[in-house]
């Protein structure tokens, strides 16, 4: 029975080799640092300001039957935004919400597979709207991968 003196690393010369090869390809220590790498500054993205003529436009919009999404896509800002819009020009908002029979067709659809999302947009209201009426009726939900919701 023989005895192993130093076992893998007896022989270290091909780690050695390797490891001046990998030191050659550094850059050379005392030459001087490399100028930082020019990338492109991040832009904050500014919330769109709308003058008073877009908002007696949007004011106008609103009233004569376009929807807070509507506009917001329109004037290119948050659908939320048009909200507070409205809201800060005293605009009675309407409040659309789902009639008895489209949350039957909401259910309907979401059982044939559909997602909150398409039929949402089948109906005209946010898929937020469609997963509260669904659970007001007791219907059980999905996740975005298709499990049930605890």
């Amino acid at each position: 029975m023989g005895v192993e003196l130093g076992g893998a690393y007896y022989n270290t010369k091909p780690q050695v080799e390797a490891l001046e090869t990998l030191l050659q390809q550094l850059p050379d220590p005392t030459a001087p640092a490399s100028p930082p790498v020019d990338r492109p500054k991040l832009k904050l993205r500014r919330a769109r300001q709308l003058d008073a003529e877009q908002v007696q436009e949007l004011i106008v919009g609103y009233q004569a039957g376009a929807t807070v999404y509507e506009l917001g896509a329109r004037f290119g800002i948050e659908r939320r935004t048009v909200s507070n819009i409205l809201k800060r020009h005293d605009v009675p908002m309407r409040r659309r919400g789902l009639s008895p029979k489209q949350v039957d067709d909401a259910i309907h659809l979401y059982n044939l597979g559909w997602s909150l999302a398409r039929v949402g947009q089948h109906l005209g209201v946010d898929h937020t709207t469609v997963l509260t009426k669904l659970r007001e009726r007791g219907i059980p939900t999905r996740d975005a991968h298709g499990q049930p919701r605890p």
